[in-house]
């Protein structure tokens, strides 16, 4: 039985229950039911309190060490998918992994009080709270939303970073998020993962605030990843999706039409931008005219990965060395 009829089977029978059930027996919104739960629901899960919003956090290595900071991807990702990056604590890094607000197992808000500001304000506030001396050097491996975060927080930030890679942001300036966002999910509307999902969403639906349900849908999207253009190998390991957050930060940038290159001309330490062979949304076109924005570039092609070349095996193969050599010569 391949992967696609598997995941209908589930989704129908879940239907199913959720249809023919009583008030209260097995309502949707319920934590845990169709989602993993929080830190708030979970005190059992590792965490931290930040500008206080509880945050899913955990930290590897010598708490000493140089501190490198890494952003998972979303808006409303986790870092489960970016677990690789532990192996940095053999190179002499102190490693940090957090869920943003609203994104993972992290605290969900209701949706008019997000604000990318925030999450920058936020972002912040985790170095400070993981950073033992002034002295104590901090990088950011960010990706995909994250790297355009890390640049967020660089171009108002700018003697605080030590050194960044990041890697294959939507863009720095809100149109070229919106162009590449647009050729990056590209659905097949014929593909079997969309008739699945299209089929269930006529049974569960919900308010804009309405997380445990809105983070389930939002979820089942990832079975039409194979679909995208954005070449990767399988499908992204994930904890939990965060839609509330997702859709109040396009619609801010939308609104707002940000851009957040002004500061990083004068960042004058070279960054590591890193784009992917298989993304064909992507390529090297797009990655010189988004790391354009930062005046020391090293710009690398990573090989036989696609997007999230950080997760799979081949590509991670070939981009640890070179985050590797990088982040070793700044240390």
């Amino acid at each position: 039985m391949n992967k696609t009829i598997k995941l209908f089977l589930i989704i129908t029978s879940l239907n199913y229950g959720i249809v023919g059930c009583k008030e209260g027996e097995l309502s949707p919104n319920k934590a845990g039911l169709l989602v993993p739960k929080t830190v708030v629901e979970d005190p059992s899960l590792p965490s931290i309190k930040i500008n206080n919003v509880l945050l899913h956090a955990e930290a590897f290595g010598n708490p000493n060490n140089p501190i490198l900071l890494i952003l998972h991807g979303g808006p409303g990702n986790d870092y489960r998918y970016l677990l690789n990056c532990k192996k940095f604590v053999d190179d002499g890094f102190y490693v940090v992994f957090y869920d943003q607000r609203g994104s993972g197992l992290s605290q969900r808000l209701n949706k008019e009080t997000y604000k990318i500001n925030d999450l920058e304000i936020e972002l912040g506030g985790v170095i400070d709270y993981y950073r033992k001396s002034p002295n104590q050097k901090v990088f950011i491996l960010g990706h995909s939303w994250g790297g355009m975060l890390a640049s967020i927080f660089i171009n108002s930030n700018l003697t605080k970073i030590n050194g960044a890679i990041i890697a294959e942001p939507g863009g720095l300036i809100w149109q070229d998020v919106k162009d590449y966002i647009g050729r990056a999910f590209r659905i097949n509307f014929t593909s079997e993962a969309l008739n699945d999902i299209a089929y269930q969403d006529q049974f569960l639906t919900g308010d804009e605030n309405q997380h445990e349900l809105l983070d389930y849908k939002f979820s089942l999207f990832a079975a039409a990843e194979k679909d995208s253009p954005i070449g990767n190998e399988v499908n992204t390991k994930f904890w939990r999706y965060g839609s509330v957050i997702n859709r109040a930060l396009l619609d801010l940038g939308d609104k707002q039409q940000p851009n957040w290159t002004t500061n990083l001309s004068q960042y004058k330490t070279k960054i590591l931008f890193v784009y992917s062979q298989n993304n064909t949304a992507y390529g090297e076109t797009h990655a010189k005219k988004v790391s354009s924005a930062y005046p020391n570039v090293q710009l690398e092609l990573i090989k036989d990965s696609g997007h999230n070349m950080i997760s799979f095996d081949k590509g991670w193969q070939n981009f640890y060395p070179v985050a590797k050599t990088y982040l070793n010569t700044l240390k």
